[in-house]
């Protein structure tokens, strides 16, 4: 049985093998097992993986059609921590082992392998934070996490185009959903890595909007100008949300700490 801390602790384990100058055969499949420890906790099925550490699986999808050659890589990093663990490990090795060894399980078994290649273009783009619904205001959020019979936990959701975690104790039934600074970290970090030059100007707010949502499929991120100011188009292809966050949400945000 996998704890939640081991599968939290598994990124150390792969953040040593890294560090050790792995071959770029390696270095693919310790990025796919990071990605995978990642997606699970992104889309908020720590508690899902938890009851299928338990053995108490949820019915299983039907395969989807397409994507045998995703199926193929998790099949392959599946056969190369198995092999970890043939040399003496310690025990503290082995339980990291198991954790990245279940994760990778537990994407084939309910057959999430859409939803992980989804999540995984998304990362390999630099998107936005990722999150699992969008709502226009705080009450919609509030009901929909009220009435969630599973909420996702941990995950992020935009209430309003503002970032917010959401929070869920299955023992106590405690369900929150606080603020973060998500949104403000990566326009900071994507002004350093991608230094804004617009692809497109509007006079409008109004008018960016319009653009935005009639591009059939837009890139995860671009800058645009709107009356001479900048703005980042945002998209959010597993929820099909598209936002615009000024620019200037950093300098606002550093303000008010």
């Amino acid at each position: 049985m996998t704890t939640l801390s081991d599968l939290a602790a598994a990124h150390e384990f792969i953040g040593i093998r890294w560090s050790s100058g792995p071959s770029p055969d390696e270095k693919r499949t310790l990025e796919l097992a990071r990605d995978i420890l990642d997606f699970i906790f992104a889309t908020g099925q720590s508690y899902r993986f938890e009851d299928f550490s338990h053995q108490l699986q949820e019915g299983v999808e039907p395969p989807p059609q397409g994507l045998t050659g995703l199926s193929l890589r998790l099949k392959s990093a599946e056969r190369f921590f198995e092999r970890l663990l043939q040399p003496p490990t310690t025990a503290g090795e082995a339980a990291r082992i198991h954790a990245i060894l279940e994760a990778i399980r537990f994407v084939a078994a309910t057959h999430q392998y859409e939803a992980l290649d989804v999540y995984l273009k998304h990362v390999e783009s630099h998107g936005p934070p990722f999150v699992v619904a969008s709502f226009e205001t705080p009450g919609e959020a509030e009901s929909w996490l009220q009435n969630h019979p599973h909420p996702p936990e941990p995950a992020r959701i935009l209430i309003g185009n503002r970032s917010h975690d959401v929070v869920h104790d299955r023992e106590t039934n405690i369900r929150r959903l606080p603020r973060n600074r998500d949104i403000h970290d990566y326009l900071a970090e994507l002004k350093q890595v991608e230094p804004p030059v617009a692809i497109a100007s509007f006079a409008t707010r109004e008018e960016a909007t319009t653009w935005l949502w009639e591009q059939p499929e837009p890139a995860t991120h671009a800058w645009v100008s709107i009356a001479g100011e900048l703005y980042l188009a945002a998209y959010y292809p597993n929820i099909g949300h598209r936002a615009l966050y000024p620019l200037s949400m950093i300098e606002d945000a550093d303000a008010s700490a």
